[in-house]
């Protein structure tokens, strides 16, 4: 009888579960060397992979239906770390070479296994890649990475239901501002405000105006740690809760969000500029005419404009 109790009171429980919205999570970890280096007295590179290892299996034992995908973004290439292109280990039957390990491996959970194996494995191909090649660049792929976030959110909507499915992209960054990226950043902004995709940031090291508009614009948490070396804490106290537990919590919220732009001309973040009226195009020098759309500025009404403007319009 206490049996037929039990499966009385769990059932409904069951029912909840299926019909609780899958959580997807895309991570994009910055895996800039030059970046990671600088940090070196604040926080290693492999002991944050491990305080992440913890985050994502926290994140896919909340429900059964949350689902995960962990790009790299390196300095010249972005790259899945999971879920691999290639075949999972229980696919190629994997044998344990030794009793000892096979005990250990007994007790494991083994979507965990399997996911912090492939992480652990790509991460040691994305290094071994970056030694043998000559790379000279220094700044991260931040935009295609969103792109290719955005891409996955995208396909996963399409296969189990754009109103099923909750998706939110998680960026750990420790590069500056990559102001040749603007335009592919802030389009990837626009498309995931449209989305309703929250971007959260946790930012280690100098602050970026980028990515501070990336979170404002979608609703997402911005977060610059002071102390690297607790990104444990952080990540299971802040980013661990999804949309909807976040309603009923306090969390950190930006106070000032730095929204300069970057020029199209020179790549390079004003504070004051020229914009063009056709294509909203922004320029740091003034041209006579768009270099985006080719449309001809009259000189003489900005010029007008400007002298115009009261004395202290300029003065921060």
């Amino acid at each position: 009888m206490d049996s037929f109790n039990t499966l009385r009171i769990n059932r409904p429980r069951e029912s909840a579960n299926q019909d609780e919205k899958p959580n997807l999570l895309v991570v994009i970890l910055d895996t800039n060397p030059f970046g990671w280096q600088e940090l070196s007295e604040q926080i290693t590179f492999d002991s944050a992979i491990r305080e992440l290892l913890v985050f994502f299996n926290a994140h896919l034992s909340l429900s059964q239906n949350n689902d995960l995908a962990v790009l790299a973004s390196h300095i010249d290439f972005v790259q899945y770390l999971y879920p691999s292109v290639e075949p999972l280990p229980h696919e190629n039957k994997e044998v344990p070479e030794d009793r000892h390990e096979s005990s250990e491996k007994s007790s494991l959970y083994w979507p965990f296994y399997f996911m912090n194996k492939q992480i652990k494995e790509n991460l040691a191909k994305l290094v071994d890649r970056s030694n043998k090649e000559e790379d000279y660049a220094t700044s991260t792929m931040l935009g295609g990475s969103l792109c290719m976030a955005l891409a996955y959110v995208n396909r996963s909507m399409q296969n189990i239901g754009e109103n099923r499915l909750k998706a939110r992209i998680f960026i750990l960054s420790v590069s500056s501002d990559i102001t040749f990226q603007y335009i592919p950043i802030m389009n990837s902004i626009f498309s995931a405000q449209k989305k309703k995709i929250p971007i959260d940031v946790c930012k280690i090291g100098n602050d970026t105006v980028f990515l501070q508009q990336a979170s404002d614009a979608t609703k997402g948490i911005y977060l610059h740690l002071d102390k690297p070396k607790s990104l444990l804490q952080y990540l299971m106290m802040i980013f661990l809760p999804d949309q909807r537990v976040r309603q009923h919590l306090v969390l950190p919220f930006q106070l000032n969000v730095d929204f300069r732009a970057a020029c199209f001309c020179h790549k390079k973040i004003v504070d004051i500029g020229y914009i063009c009226s056709v294509c909203l195009s922004i320029f740091c020098t003034k041209y006579p005419k768009c270099l985006i759309c080719d449309t001809v500025f009259d000189t003489d009404i900005s010029q007008k404009n400007i002298e115009n403007l009261p004395s202290n319009t300029f003065e921060t």
